[in-house]
């Protein structure tokens, strides 16, 4: 078996409306170490988490920031600055890492801005309800939280 790994992998889930959705990553640590722009570098892609890539999966369609996307998984890139962060949605879930990145299977970017937190040692995601079909997606980790909100009430 060997040695537990050092970022565990971690899930997080919950059920917006009728739609649910999980979000599953490798929580790595701060360590004392400096994470934003060194660990983790500025305006680069990012696996949002370690090991493997991060994903997101949901059941049926969902809104984020106005754009339907349809039910299914997805990795959760990430570039980071200090005053901005890109969040991607990725339609290759399966991979290893941001190594083998496509741009070209980007399903949607769109950008948020990152705010000071309170101390979290391990990377960590966690929804916060803002009403019944709407939930707040947030990503802490070192003195960062970055988050975007998921619409599960889509009107045709």
């Amino acid at each position: 078996k060997g040695l537990p790994r050092l970022s565990p992998k971690s899930y997080v889930g919950q059920t917006i409306g009728y739609t649910n959705v999980e979000v599953t990553y490798s929580s790595p640590g701060v360590k004392e170490r400096n994470v934003w722009g060194e660990l983790v570098p500025y305006n680069e892609v990012w696996r949002t988490g370690a090991n493997e890539a991060t994903t997101i999966e949901f059941d049926n369609d969902i809104l984020v920031e106005g754009k339907k996307i349809p039910a299914g998984k997805y990795s959760l890139f990430t570039i980071p600055g200090k005053n901005k962060w890109v969040i991607i949605f990725n339609k290759i879930y399966e991979q290893w890492g941001a190594f083998k990145y496509n741009k070209e299977e980007d399903f949607i970017r769109f950008s948020v801005t990152p705010k000071q937190n309170s101390f979290v040692e391990r990377l960590r995601f966690t929804f916060e309800f803002k009403e019944p079909y709407v939930t707040t997606l947030n990503l802490e980790w070192e003195k960062v939280k970055v988050s975007f909100n998921i619409n599960t009430e889509i009107k045709e």
